[in-house]
């Protein structure tokens, strides 16, 4: 006699959170991401189409090599302020066990999801795995670039990938317009779901290199795009932009720090356009209003409060997130302290090398007050070859964020840590400790 699919998904749910409390005892009360996920995929592999099978308008996924979690975010408030009862991976746990825990917090003691749409990061590999399993509504491919190439390999690969998550999309397929690999014909080519893309305009292009154009240092803002951008983010002037939404322009002032988080909102606001379909015209006032509002995500251009200064974490991984970085550290009004964090945990990405074909000059008028983390020396080395001040070399991190607001003190300047993703959630909790910081659910 087999169970109710209802019975097996209450089991399901009521194995998943027991394994959540397990988590949290055994990690002093924090913890607990991923782990309940694991534990229901491997009791119940079909829960996770059941419990998303449910939402009426499908599931939105976001995905490529940078900006995933900020955009998802952005996703998520766009359509939230729509109205729209939205579910979401929000700590970034982008495998398919993080979204499985994540769904605990919003089905009931049976399984059942009240909701109308799910929009979920996920990892790029992971990716394929979930469309195998749940086909997207829509999905949103925000870039291929060299990320973690000791799991990746090469970016043709990582591109193969988007391509299966492309091709298993039902309703729209939103891509980067200018990454050389998404928007060209091969890539589009078969896809089952319209094909339609965000990008820059020819004179930002130099601001948002492809891979490719990363290593001759110059943007081909000629090169025709084969598919047609609905949205276009076409001038900046600090926080204030012109975005082009199909032909027409609009001013929007933007909350959020960094140029790249500007194009990312632009890539949010053309999936959230496909997602809300017929809708989309009568909604696109609230949707540019809402854009402007939105705020970084945990660890991404997030800025805090500490000893009086802002402390701004900016989240690094490859050699074009931290350009970007760069790129947006160099437009602050005055001098900062600086702290470099640099760790190589499998979250991270094990291969360092990529530091390399990171163009550090900008930071040799100012340096850095302290480099740390498991890399602190390598990362070290690399300053100096770029002629850049290492100040302090600390590789323990919470010895080095006291290093660092003894500079600010003494500076009177405000902080922002560049930091690959395992030092930023050590930070982050320490961070806590010292001030206000938001606290990201698990």
């Amino acid at each position: 006699m087999t169970s109710s699919p209802s019975l097996r998904s209450g089991l399901t749910v009521a194995l998943g959170r027991a394994a959540r409390v397990a988590a949290r005892l055994r990690g002093g009360g924090s913890g607990g991401t991923a782990f309940p996920g694991l534990v229901m995929e491997k009791a119940d592999p079909g829960f996770l189409a059941r419990a998303l099978g449910q939402l009426p308008m499908g599931v939105v996924v976001v995905t490529g090599t940078n900006g995933k979690t900020t955009t998802t975010k952005m996703v998520v408030q766009l359509l939230a302020e729509q109205g729209l009862r939205v579910v979401t991976n929000r700590t970034g746990s982008n495998f398919v066990r993080g979204v499985l825990a994540s769904l605990l917090h919003d089905v009931d003691a049976v399984g059942r999801l009240r909701a109308d749409v799910a929009v979920l990061e996920l990892d790029e590999a992971h990716a394929v795995r979930f469309v195998q399993l749940v086909k997207p509504r829509a999905c949103l491919l925000l870039n291929v670039m060299r990320d973690q190439l000791d799991r990746f390999g090469e970016i043709d690969y990582t591109a193969s990938l988007l391509r299966k998550v492309a091709l298993a999309t039902t309703g729209a397929v939103v891509t980067n317009a200018d990454d050389p690999r998404l928007g060209a014909p091969a890539f589009t080519e078969g896809l089952a779901a319209p094909v339609t893309a965000f990008g820059a305009s020819p004179e930002l292009r130099s601001l948002f290199l492809s891979d490719d154009e990363l290593r001759t240092g110059a943007a081909d803002a000629t090169a025709a795009r084969h598919v047609s951008p609905r949205v276009v983010l076409e001038s900046l002037s600090g926080q204030d932009a012109t975005v082009r939404v199909d032909g027409v322009a609009h001013e929007v002032r933007f909350a959020i720090p960094g140029i790249h988080n500007q194009l990312n909102a632009c890539a949010a606001l053309a999936v959230a356009l496909e997602a809300l379909g017929d809708r989309a015209d009568t909604a696109l006032p609230g949707l540019l209003g809402t854009l402007g509002r939105v705020r970084a995500a945990f660890g991404r251009g997030e800025v805090l409060r500490l000893d009086g200064r802002e402390v701004q974490l900016c989240l690094v991984k490859n050699p074009a997130g931290f350009r970007m970085g760069l790129l947006t550290a160099a437009t602050a009004p005055g001098p900062e302290s600086i702290m470099v964090a640099i760790n190589d945990e499998y979250a991270d990405g094990r291969d360092m090398s990529w530091l390399w074909d990171v163009d550090f000059s900008g930071l040799r008028q100012t340096g850095t007050a302290v480099v740390t983390g498991v890399r602190a020396w390598d990362m070290a080395l690399r300053l100096r070859y770029d002629e850049v001040d290492a100040g302090a070399v600390e590789p323990d991190l919470a010895r080095a964020l006291d290093a660092l607001r003894e500079d600010s003190r003494r500076t009177g300047r405000p902080m922002r840590v560049f930091t690959t993703y395992t030092a930023m959630l050590a930070l982050r909790a320490r961070l806590g400790e010292l001030t206000e910081v938001e606290e990201v659910m698990r």
